[in-house]
């Protein structure tokens, strides 16, 4: 049975009344939408690129099932014909895309779906729904990368994720963006995440002592044991520590590996504790940290030399928590064609099929953008690339190792101003000379075709 997630009746419901409309019109000529994020979010220098893996996946087996056909029949919205055409519906256009792990800025498309009408636009809602929760979180995620000064980082965000799908892949954006581990286990699984998980309040409540909970938990796990040492009072369990990681090396050779404070002022308890281990010779334990961290809290911690070897991070940084979706979007660029152009107020949009060229300064750091057409006779690197062609992947896409290392690339490209939690000046994006001129061309003929409509209807002109 397909999980919901496979199906494709997971879209908005005018994805189909569309796919009805151009059936009935018999319209389906090759459409280009693109995707990109029409602004940054307040406190965004740059976003990170994520989910072409998930997106390519939804392309290359979307179909509709005979459960999903009878359920479209039985909703009484839709003609025979057209539901009988839905039998053979597969994707079978072209995607250019960013890689994920690029560094990008608004404006700036970071997928571009050339495909038959029906099919370029019924896939929208998934493309969309895909594309925006990885980005979002990979964004958010690089922002604790910057600031860890290398320290381990672990993903915690599962249990308030939004949903089971979006807790998996908040731990592959996160990972992706340079996170070290994760504790959902079921992201180790599915992408080859390291899991990473250590112990409860409840497993040290179920015993009466304390100590007798620490010295269960290490014979369990005598390779990799993590206690959790704030349930009651977190430097008396330190202290408690450092007996029984004496008792425990001197009679059974088992080591405590580290602590985890998961409450209270955590620099100050880290001090603490650090001291404490470091009197009763217990300096190779480490101290892990977590509870409602995120960048700006981790930045505190490092900055102050805490004396903290890695962090656990989640809600915040898996909802995105202070900006908890992209003013995204995907719109038309041209249809049989021709180029398209939306004039909205506030939403307008550029026309034709675009590429992003990014430029670099003399010491190899990212200096501008430049959005110009495809064929353009312009320098720079284009950063959308060809990956699938005919509704087929053009390769296999590359492993999250691979990712994580392009992620890394790209954050030592940055300009250092953007390298800051700080919100700092724009990233420069140009419109290229033949870019504006297509774009006076389109507004033009749009114009054209308004005044002739106004006659037509004898309506005056506006």
């Amino acid at each position: 049975m397909k999980s919901h997630s496979e199906s494709a009746l997971l879209t908005d419901f005018y994805e189909l009344t569309m796919l009805q409309a151009y059936f009935a019109q018999q319209m389906n000529e090759t459409a280009v939408f693109e995707f990109f994020v029409r602004r940054l979010p307040e406190r965004r220098n740059f976003l990170m690129a994520a989910g072409l893996e998930q997106v390519v996946s939804y392309l290359t087996g979307l179909h509709f099932s005979t459960d999903d056909i009878v359920w479209l029949r039985e909703s009484g919205s839709f003609s025979a014909p057209f539901l009988e055409s839905l039998r053979d519906f597969r994707f079978t256009g072209d995607v250019d895309a960013m890689p994920e792990g690029t560094i990008l800025f608004q404006d700036e498309p970071i997928l571009r779906i050339s495909a038959p009408l029906r099919e370029a636009q019924f896939v929208e809602s998934r493309v969309m729904n895909l594309l925006q929760l990885e980005t979002m979180v990979a964004s958010k995620a690089v922002r604790s990368v910057m600031v860890a000064n290398g320290k381990r980082l672990v993903d915690f965000g599962l249990r308030r994720a939004h949903g089971a799908e979006a807790g998996l892949l908040s731990a592959r954006a996160s990972y992706l963006a340079g996170f070290d581990a994760t504790a959902t286990t079921l992201a180790g699984a599915l992408y080859g995440i390291p899991v990473s998980g250590t112990m409860a309040h409840s497993f040290i409540q179920t015993y009466a002592r304390e100590t007798d909970a620490f010295a269960a938990f290490a014979h369990v796990f005598p390779d990799n044991a993590t206690l959790l040492i704030d349930t009651y009072d977190t430097e008396a369990a330190a202290q408690q520590v450092v007996r029984i990681a004496q008792w425990l090396q001197e009679e059974e050779g088992i080591r405590i590996k580290a602590v985890r404070l998961d409450s209270g002022d955590l620099g100050t308890l880290a001090y603490r504790v650090r001291e404490i281990f470091d009197a009763g010779d217990c300096g190779a334990i480490g101290i892990f940290a977590s509870g409602n961290l995120d960048e700006y809290a981790i930045q505190t911690l490092v900055e102050g030399d805490a004396p903290i070897d890695g962090f656990g991070v989640g809600t915040r940084m898996n909802t995105s928590a202070d900006a908890p979706f992209l003013d995204c979007a995907y719109k038309l660029a041209e249809y049989a064609g021709q180029p398209c152009r939306k004039r909205s107020l506030g939403k307008m949009t550029w026309p034709g099929r675009k590429q992003v060229f990014r430029q670099y300064d003399a010491h190899g750091l990212m200096h501008s953008d430049l959005l110009a057409l495809p064929d353009e006779d312009v320098s720079g690197e284009a950063l959308l690339r060809p990956v699938m062609r005919g509704g087929t992947p053009l390769y296999a896409l590359p492993a999250l190792s691979d990712i994580r290392a392009h992620a890394r690339e790209q954050l030592a490209r940055l300009p250092p101003a953007l390298y800051s939690l700080e919100p700092a000046p724009k990233f420069p994006l140009e419109i290229s000379s033949g870019l504006q001129a297509l774009t006076r061309q389109v507004d033009e003929h749009q114009r054209a075709l308004a005044d002739s409509d106004r006659q037509r209807w004898g309506l005056e002109a506006g």
